[in-house]
C-alpha cells in the first residue's frame, strides 16, 4: 500500500478479468473465421444445382427400373477387395446380356468417394472389372446397360451377399 491509505494499482493487462472479457469476444471471432473458412473451401455435396432438370430425369429412371423388371434382370456380385476386383452374374428369363455394363459405387453422403466401373462380359451372364478401394460403411449401387438399371445397396465390409434389383420394386 501507498501512503495515504491507496493501493498501487497494476497495469490493466495484469488484471485477469480484464483477459476474460477480451476472451469471450475473441473466441466468437475465431469461430466465425473458422466457419467462414470451411463455407467458402467445403462442397456442397448433398445440394443439387438444378433440382428441376433432376426432377425431370427421375422419370426416365423409372422407365430403365420397368425396362429391367420387364426383362426378368437380378445381379448378383462378389467383391475381391485384396484383388481390388468385382465379378458380377447377371441373370434373365428373356433378355441377351449386353456387352458391357457400368457399375456405379455411390457414397450416400460424400460425393468425392463415388466410384464408376465398366464391367466387361467374360462368360454368359458372367462380367468382370477392377475398382478402387472402397471405404467402410454404407455404399448405393447401380448396375445399368441399354435401357434398364438394377439398383441395390451393401456395407462395406461385406457381411451378406450383394443383389442388385429394379429399384421401385422393392420399397427402397
Amino acid at each position: 500500500m501507498q501512503p495515504g491509505g491507496l493501493r498501487e494499482q497494476k497495469p490493466w493487462y495484469v488484471q485477469p478479468w480484464v483477459w476474460l472479457l477480451i476472451a469471450l469476444p475473441a473466441t466468437a471471432v475465431i469461430g466465425s473465421m473458422v466457419s467462414l473458412y470451411l463455407a467458402i473451401t467445403t462442397s456442397d455435396g448433398l445440394v443439387v444445382d438444378d433440382y428441376y432438370t433432376r426432377g425431370k430425369a427421375i422419370n426416365r429412371d423409372l422407365a430403365r427400373d420397368r425396362a429391367a423388371q420387364t426383362h426378368g434382370l437380378e445381379a448378383r456380385f462378389d467383391i475381391d477387395m485384396a484383388g481390388n476386383r468385382v465379378a458380377l452374374t447377371l441373370q434373365s428369363h428373356d433378355y441377351v446380356p449386353p456387352r458391357e455394363a457400368l457399375l456405379s459405387f455411390l457414397h450416400p453422403t460424400q460425393p468425392g468417394h463415388d466410384q464408376q466401373v465398366m464391367l466387361e462380359r467374360v462368360g454368359e451372364g458372367q462380367y468382370a472389372g477392377g475398382i478402387s478401394e472402397l471405404g467402410r460403411g454404407k455404399w448405393y449401387l447401380q448396375l445399368e446397360a441399354d435401357d434398364w438399371r438394377l439398383s441395390g445397396r451393401m456395407q462395406v465390409p461385406l457381411t451378406a451377399p450383394v443383389v442388385l434389383s429394379p429399384r421401385y420394386a422393392d420399397d427402397n
